[in-house]
């Protein structure tokens, strides 16, 4: 009869022989959904693979995944026993459970379950040499970024995604305990639907509120990464599997994105 204890240190063995191979770590999280944090996961993963980086991006959102209508819908394959993430740029790739899942089927999994999908997803996936792997996160602070912390250690670090609204915050300050208490680095704050510009007189409106990003930001010392502008176009280019860096070119909102980027990119390579 196999040993569990034995199995188990030998999957956490292939997680880690995997994850050595990668070079930063980045987990997109939020304190609430519906805030745009996969938007953010996207576009962070797609700016930093056209800036020339070798870059995946992991799903693990079980119960809501949404970077298969964001990137367009692409499947993974098998290689022997191992899953060979869909390609979606010559570098960059992507996995999600709403990959291998029937489209519209609902995932009822209890938390061992989704440990042991994302043990398959980190330890029985061939990620090969990456120069980032972005992981998008459900919102919260539940089992996905519970065991995703526990199972690869210390990350390069997380980027929080809030809206200018005092309910989001509210669930950001919980979030950041969370990641403060599992040890690992906040990287700064991305504010998304910070306005909208009127595009006959350019006017800036502040739907949700404002100077949220920047109430965070100061209260736990990290930069501002950014301020996502809401463009009409952004929500409909997501919907076709367009993301807004691929697409929406020499626009404000893209520009924001290679913005948050480059800044992250120089924070996670001086570390």
């Amino acid at each position: 009869m196999a040993n569990p204890q034995f199995n188990l240190q030998n999957d956490l063995n292939k997680v880690k022989e995997k994850m050595g191979k990668i070079k930063h770590k980045i987990a997109v999280l939020s304190g609430k959904g519906g805030v745009g944090k996969t938007t953010v996961a996207v576009n962070l993963a797609t700016a930093l693979a056209e800036s020339g980086y070798k870059v995946g991006l992991l799903d693990l959102d079980m119960h809501g995944p949404n970077i298969v209508r964001m990137l367009g819908s692409k499947n993974p394959t098998v290689d022997g026993e191992e899953i060979v993430p869909a390609e979606v740029l010559h570098n960059l790739k992507a996995l999600s459970i709403g990959m291998l899942v029937e489209e519209g089927k609902a995932v009822i999994w209890r938390g061992p379950l989704k440990h042991s999908a994302i043990k398959q997803f980190l330890g029985d996936t061939k990620w090969g040499e990456l120069d980032y792997l972005v992981f998008d996160l459900p919102p919260g602070t539940g089992d996905e970024a519970l065991s995703l912390f526990q199972m690869i250690g210390k990350l390069d670090g997380v980027v929080m995604v809030t809206t200018p609204q005092k309910i989001s915050l509210d669930d950001v300050r919980r979030a950041v305990s969370f990641v403060q208490t599992m040890g690992q680095k906040l990287i700064g704050i991305v504010e998304n639907m910070s306005y909208v510009k009127c595009s006959k007189c350019d006017e800036i409106i502040e739907v949700f509120g404002s100077g949220g990003g920047e109430i965070l930001a100061k209260e736990y010392n990290v930069p501002l990464l950014g301020k996502v502008p809401l463009d009409p176009k952004a929500a409909k280019y997501a919907d076709e599997g367009k993301p807004i860096t691929l697409y929406l070119r020499e626009t404000e909102i893209e520009q924001v994105f290679r913005d948050i980027a480059e800044q992250v990119a120089k924070i996670v390579e001086v570390k």
